[in-house]
């Protein structure tokens, strides 16, 4: 059970692990000691601890998260297609039904329109599910291009107004 003290006598071994490359927390386990002590003692007897393979291994796991993300996407978008393909497909409509419970079935050249408004609701919510995971990256720079636009005609019309008053002020 990790403690909350960490007296003079450990600091020898705190520094040797530390010296060895050990981590804060991995300190924290081999001593015993909580990761805020060991932070706290390291820091007054002037170790630090490198943060690199940290910040490398988050954005590992982040880019791997980012992948997962995609692979969802793409099954989410193959199952829009699928469900807008099926909807022009042959269809066959089943019912038990009567006193005897009997099975009967019709097929459809097309998908009735009950089953084509499930269908195009599984594929709305399957497309919004893509754009929730991988929006859309911008398609051109027409927003910059436009915010750009705007800047230079308040910039033209700011030296257009300059001059005006500048012509004023010699008349």
């Amino acid at each position: 059970m990790p403690k909350d003290i960490m007296t003079e006598d450990k600091w020898p071994k705190l520094r040797e692990l530390h010296a060895l490359g050990m981590g804060r927390n991995e300190i924290s386990r081999e001593m015993g000691i909580t990761n805020s002590v060991i932070s706290r003692t390291a820091a007054h007897i002037g170790l630090t601890f490198d943060r690199s393979k940290i910040r490398a291994a988050s954005e590992a796991r982040a880019a791997d998260l980012e992948e997962r993300r995609s692979l969802i996407a793409e099954q989410f978008m193959a199952v829009a297609e699928d469900s807008l393909r099926r909807i022009y497909e042959p269809t066959t409509v089943f019912s038990f039904g009567g006193k005897d419970n009997d099975y009967n079935e019709h097929e459809f050249p097309e998908a009735p329109n009950a089953d084509r408004k499930a269908l195009i609701t599984a594929a709305a919510i399957a497309v919004d599910k893509v754009l929730k995971l991988v929006p859309p990256a911008e398609a051109s720079g027409l927003d910059s291009a436009k915010s750009m636009l705007g800047s230079l005609g308040d910039a033209l019309a700011r030296y257009s107004r300059e001059q005006d008053e500048t012509e004023d002020d010699e008349a």
